[in-house]
Parts: structure tokens; C-alpha cells; sequence
């Protein structure tokens, strides 16, 4: 029988041998560096890659020799960035190295087909989310306004929007009201945890958050609960600039564990982005 010891001990060193072929495919001229004397095997050395993405060469040796270490989501984005990992092989990275929670999505509650064609109707931005802000599914409008969120990955590796906000180092200079917006989310997951206590993927999802994020566990341990309601919300993109939503939140009947986010414009210029987007969406359609 494997053993969860086994398994872990499995993945850490799937994930140094991962980096190892990742790391011996480039050459020092790939990433800037002087050619130098002829070497012994091909690819950059572990010394090379730890000083580009600004790590220590022991933590980033323990990591190829698969020791059981703690790896936050900014520092593998810079080894990422550093041995040139295209999408899939980002998402590799991160699921060997337990940098994004597990998510069962075929276990998760589902959206009925009606919800699913209701959501993507929408013009406004909106998301199917569960109790843990997993995003089920997400209108044309909502991927549009935030498809370059993610300054380090280039593309979303949570399919999470709380993840996606600790996890985002710009998070907090885009969503200008994040202090207040984050104890919200904070506390609705609080209120639905009620639910769940004891569930694997909760509590595991609860402690890895706990882990890479002092903001939540000073939250979390607050025990704040709270309901639905309307919130205010206020983004500065860098591509669309100052935008005011009115966010609520629906239940969706059918699937009494997910609930209908929906972002309203406050003003004019949050209205034309808004139209604009949907242009594009009409566009992409006709294309």
C-alpha cells in the first residue's frame, strides 16, 4: 500500500527531475550569459539559474534534490521565468510543487446547463463560484476585463479568485479597495465553511492558504462570518484604467452550493469598458 509519505517523496522527486531536464536544455547565451569555458554536462548550472531568478543556490539546490521545502508562488514564478517554461509546463511546475490547491472540479457541484447558458448571456462580468471562490465558470465579459491579471504566470493557474489575489503581487495596487474586499471573501468562506468542516480539499485548501499568505491567516483565525451582499468594487487596470463595479452576488437555486457574481458598472467610463468589451466578444463571434 502507498503510503502518503511515499507519495509526497514521489512528487518532490518528480519535481527536481522536472527542473533538472528543464535547467540542462538551455544554454548560458539562452539567458545572457557568457558561453565560458567548455562544460562537463549541457545546460545551465544550478548556481546560474538560482542567481537570474534571485533565489539562494541552497534553497534552489534542496529543491532539485527534493527536499521538503516550502516554495511560494512569486519565487516559482521567477524560476519559471528563468528556465523559459511555456503554459503547460508552468502548470507542471506549480502542481508538483503543491503551489496552486488540487481542485476536483469533476467532484465539485456543477452548474445545470440553464445556469451555464444564463451565465454566458450576461454583457455584465460574471462568475459560477462555489463557497472556496473556486470560479466554475466565467462569461466572455469577466475573462476580457481581467485576461492580464496575472503578472507572472501570464495566465491563470488558480481558477480561484482568492488565490488569485494573494497570489497576484500587483493584486493589491489593481484592486483599489482590497483591504475591505479580502476580509469580505475571507468571511464568506468562514460562513460557508460551516458546511465543510472535516472535508479534505477545504482543509487542505484552508492550511496551504494559511501558509503562503499572512494577510489570510491573521483573517481566518478572526473567525469573521458574513452574508451575501451588494459590494462595492474598485479596480485600476493598467488597460482600462479606473473602473467602479456594484458586484452581487445571486443564489443559484438548482445548486444550492454555487452562487451568480455579478459585476454592474457605477459609471460612465466602467460602462464604456464594458460595452467596449462586448463589442470584442460580438467580433469573435462573427470572426
Amino acid at each position: 500500500m502507498t503510503t502518503s509519505e511515499t507519495v509526497e517523496g514521489r512528487r518532490r522527486g518528480e519535481l527536481g527531475a522536472f527542473l533538472k531536464a528543464r535547467r540542462a536544455r538551455l544554454r548560458p547565451e539562452d539567458v545572457g550569459l557568457p558561453p565560458g569555458a567548455r562544460r562537463r554536462t549541457a545546460g545551465l548550472r544550478r548556481e546560474e539559474v538560482a542567481l537570474l531568478a534571485g533565489v539562494g543556490v541552497t534553497w534552489y539546490t534542496w529543491l532539485e534534490q527534493g527536499r521538503q521545502i516550502n516554495a511560494s508562488t512569486q519565487v516559482l514564478d521567477a524560476v519559471a521565468n528563468t528556465l523559459r517554461l511555456d503554459r503547460a509546463e508552468r502548470r507542471h511546475l506549480y502542481e508538483l510543487a503543491e503551489a496552486t490547491p488540487r481542485r476536483d472540479f469533476e467532484r465539485a457541484a456543477q452548474p445545470a446547463p440553464a445556469t451555464e447558458a444564463l451565465l454566458r448571456s450576461l454583457p455584465l462580468p460574471a462568475t459560477l463560484v462555489n463557497g472556496r471562490f473556486d470560479v466554475l465558470e466565467a462569461n466572455d465579459a469577466y475573462r476580457r476585463l481581467f485576461r492580464d491579471w496575472h503578472t507572472g504566470t501570464g495566465s491563470c493557474v488558480h481558477r480561484n479568485v482568492l488565490w488569485c489575489c494573494v497570489t497576484e503581487p500587483m493584486a493589491r495596487c489593481w484592486y483599489v479597495n482590497y483591504d475591505s474586499e479580502i476580509a469580505h471573501m475571507v468571511a464568506r468562506m468562514r460562513a460557508d465553511y460551516a458546511r465543510h468542516v472535516g472535508d479534505q480539499e477545504w482543509e487542505e485548501d484552508i492550511r496551504r492558504l494559511r501558509d503562503i499568505n499572512e494577510e489570510f491567516a491573521r483573517l481566518w483565525e478572526r473567525h469573521d462570518v458574513a452574508e451575501p451582499a451588494v459590494r462595492r468594487r474598485v479596480f485600476d487596470l493598467p488597460e482600462f484604467g479606473r473602473l467602479t463595479f456594484s458586484a452581487q452576488e445571486l443564489a443559484v437555486a438548482a445548486t444550492p452550493d454555487l452562487r451568480l457574481q455579478v459585476n454592474a458598472p457605477e459609471d460612465a467610463h466602467t460602462r464604456s469598458v464594458i460595452e467596449r468589451l462586448a463589442a470584442e466578444v460580438e467580433l469573435s463571434v462573427v470572426d
